[in-house]
């Protein structure tokens, strides 16, 4: 059966029917999802300028699907991949990545969500390495939780759609200049989010010092409708300005935020640091939070060969590696 490789600015409403359903019937074999929320919400509009899809067919049955994030021009493309359960373990994910490779230069950054097995050979029969750990942490919102207290001079109020969004921006695009990831987001990005049925203004903190944006919190409840779960509350982003870091504000807003998490009745908060991070992981480690999970980036070695796997090899098969 042939097997071919498209890779596309935008997808079409088929193409993006058919990929939902391969990242769905991905999730229930695997208990994780393959693709990010960033990925996701891009992917029901067709795909993001900034990227590129790749669609593996196996004959006419869509088999594989990858993004690939050109944002990133110095550290290079991060890539998210799936396979679909029915089409493992026959050279697909190696067919994709191979792709990928060639449409990256050689070097794209793999991300595990899960720290799936599969994934990880992949990337090792590629010569890829692990460069990179992202810890979710949870932790009890039963447990006792210390009141805010804000700097002196700060106050705090909801972020109002129509108005804040070009400061939030600045300030979030100067408090994570270090993570294009975060620090990237367009207008485009933002406004999409506030049209998710989650967003919520409310749960949407914004600290001002005089007329300026010091720093924010933003919060997310994932319901069980979609997620497999009862109701869980997330520390969505927290970011402070550069000129008030020190300050006591992360804490605060971050305690805030928990605050509101609670008062809607919720049992556990979540949220997503990097492994790197030591000074962000005491902080949260302070406020009651463990590890619970770990999404995995994998990248080409330095001393990378240049032999590749063959297409047909089983042992190079990846279930989920992702972005």
């Amino acid at each position: 059966m042939s097997v071919r490789v498209k890779v596309r600015e935008r997808l079409d409403d088929q193409e993006i029917t058919g990929v939902l359903e391969l990242v769905e019937a991905a999730t229930e074999a695997d208990g994780v999802r393959p693709l990010n929320e960033h990925v996701m919400l891009h992917l029901r509009y067709g795909g993001d300028p900034r990227a590129r899809s790749l669609l593996l067919h196996s004959g006419p049955d869509l088999a594989g699907y990858a993004h690939v994030d050109l944002t990133d021009e110095v550290e290079g493309p991060s890539v998210e991949l799936v396979i679909h359960p029915s089409y493992r373990r026959q050279g697909h994910g190696t067919r994709l990545l191979r792709s990928i490779m060639d449409l990256t230069g050689g070097r794209p950054r793999l991300w595990a969500h899960g720290d799936h097995t599969g994934a990880g050979v992949l990337a090792a029969a590629f010569g890829f390495e692990r460069v990179r750990s992202l810890w979710q942490m949870r932790r009890s919102l039963y447990a006792p939780l210390a009141p805010f207290v804000l700097p002196a001079g700060v106050q705090l109020r909801a972020f109002v759609p129509g108005q804040d969004e070009e400061a939030w921006l600045e300030v979030n695009a100067a408090a994570f200049a270090h993570h294009p990831e975060q620090g990237a987001w367009t207008m485009d990005d933002l406004l999409r989010r506030e049209e998710e049925p989650w967003f919520e203004a409310e749960g949407f903190f914004l600290a001002f010092r005089g007329e300026k944006l010091a720093g924010f919190h933003w919060t997310k409840i994932h319901g069980s409708s979609d997620h497999g779960h009862e109701p869980l509350g997330e520390v969505y982003v927290v970011g402070v300005d550069p000129s008030q870091q020190g300050t006591g504000l992360g804490k605060a807003l971050t305690l805030a935020g928990l605050a509101h998490l609670r008062s809607r009745g919720l049992a556990q908060a979540m949220l997503y640091v990097d492994e790197a991070n030591t000074a962000a992981i005491r902080l949260y480690e302070s406020l009651g939070f463990n590890r619970w999970d770990v999404d995995v980036m994998y990248a080409p070695a330095q001393d990378q060969a240049e032999d590749e796997p063959e297409a047909d090899d089983p042992a190079t098969e990846s279930g989920n590696a992702t972005s």
